[in-house]
């Protein structure tokens, strides 16, 4: 999750990946289990010691075995704790299907759309990624679609209460991803009460980005929610948001997500609970300042 720099190695079996050009972060793989090039992007997956089984693309460390739900279950929890009931949701990306994974756990759930324009990348998840996706693309209620995910929203006239950018950063074939007109195709497919959600960016390194793209996003959404998460494998503390025209996940309390998570059966959290959920939304001072 780099801007503006090129990924390499910093030495045989050292993986590094830089936030600016003058700061990043470095993961020794202990096995490099996959290696090629696709029609689209570079895919690798090596074994580590901290986290496990570790998927890169571009040369971008994506997601991992060990710390996986950090990122999954605030980029789709946050908000879908905040519905009465979320029934059809659309994956934009995810194709190592831990978003999916997250969204199968509402009992309320009735599909779940993966719009992945890699085939590859679905398939080395599935030979390699299942403490991630845990057999979610087995699910009778998933459905993939291998294409171009701005293409599917503007040509589906299905609609859903979730919408999920599960992103590469910006860059290449997830350009046209992070723009008004996309965010503007997406809000025409929620239902009055549904949200979108997707990852930002580092507010301590990308300051820039995040107060472009929180304008867009508010350009076409009259609520938008940024709030904050630590990611190990992206270096710490990273930015998401809640896009919706109706819902406010602020209107919840501690007890209320608590209660929900309890009445909907939802098991296996490992980060979220009506603590951090209000803790997320809590904005230090100079992120503040980010989004003015």
């Amino acid at each position: 999750m780099t801007d503006d720099v090129s990924p390499g190695d910093l030495a045989p079996g050292v993986m590094t990946e830089y936030l600016t050009g003058d700061w990043g972060s470095f993961i020794r793989s202990t096995g490099r289990l996959e290696s090629f090039r696709s029609a689209w992007q570079s895919v690798e997956v090596h074994d580590t010691v901290p986290f496990g089984k570790l998927f890169r693309l571009d040369g971008h460390f994506m997601t991992s075995e060990k710390d996986e739900f950090f990122y999954h279950e605030n980029l789709v929890h946050i908000a879908g704790l905040a519905q009465p009931g979320p029934e059809r949701a659309l994956v934009i990306g995810g194709g190592d299907g831990g978003s999916t994974e997250e969204l199968l756990k509402y009992p309320s759930m009735r599909s779940v759309t993966i719009a992945e324009i890699d085939a590859s990348v679905v398939e080395i998840s599935r030979r390699y990624l299942r403490e991630v996706h845990r057999g979610a693309f087995d699910d009778p209620r998933v459905t993939l679609h291998i294409g171009d995910g701005f293409r599917y929203v503007e040509e589906s006239g299905d609609v859903y209460d979730l919408i999920v950018l599960d992103l590469t950063d910006p860059g290449g074939p997830s350009t046209e991803l992070y723009t008004l007109e996309f965010y503007e195709a997406c809000a025409r497919r929620l239902t009055p009460s549904g949200a979108l959600t997707l990852h930002i960016a580092s507010p301590v390194a990308h300051g820039e980005r995040i107060r472009t793209t929180v304008r867009e996003l508010r350009r076409a959404f009259a609520r938008v929610t940024p709030y904050l998460t630590s990611i190990p494998l992206y270096g710490g503390l990273w930015m998401m948001a809640c896009c919706s025209q109706h819902l406010d996940p602020r209107a919840q309390s501690a007890m209320s997500i608590d209660l929900r998570i309890s009445q909907r059966r939802i098991r296996d959290l490992q980060y979220l609970n009506g603590d951090t959920y209000r803790a997320a939304l809590a904005l230090p001072n100079f992120v503040q300042a980010l989004l003015r």
